[in-house]
């Protein structure tokens, strides 16, 4: 059977999830990319609720990857209503480059640690 695309990423996602838990005191940033948008979450895993989430259908940007930092900015406002500074990041298995970069960086800038 042909390892594809869709299947290999899964693969390492799930290996991620396995090592990665978020918690009331340091959520996961859980990240979704498809082609036209860009959607990210803080998730508490034991209570199994989301504290707080950004689109790109909120924000207005010239490219995507000025969207995808706008998106962190606006989860790390966010997360500072809920009183979360602390979190852990879920890259979702995709690659630390682009858009993924840049919603990391985004919110690093706005006052998220990780």
């Amino acid at each position: 059977m042909a390892v594809t695309k869709s299947n290999r990423r899964r693969t390492i996602r799930h290996r991620i999830r396995n090592k990665i838990k978020g918690s009331a005191a340091r959520p996961r940033l859980s990240i979704y990319r498809s082609n036209k948008a860009i959607y990210c979450q803080l998730i508490d895993d034991q209570e199994g609720r989301t504290l707080a989430q950004a689109n790109s259908g909120e924000v207005v940007a010239s490219t995507k990857v000025e969207q995808a930092k706008k998106v962190g900015e606006l989860l790390a406002e966010r997360a500072k209503k809920n009183q979360v500074s602390y979190i852990r990041f879920d890259r979702g298995g995709y690659l630390y480059h682009g858009r993924v970069k840049a919603l990391a960086e985004g919110a690093r800038e706005s006052g998220l640690i990780f």
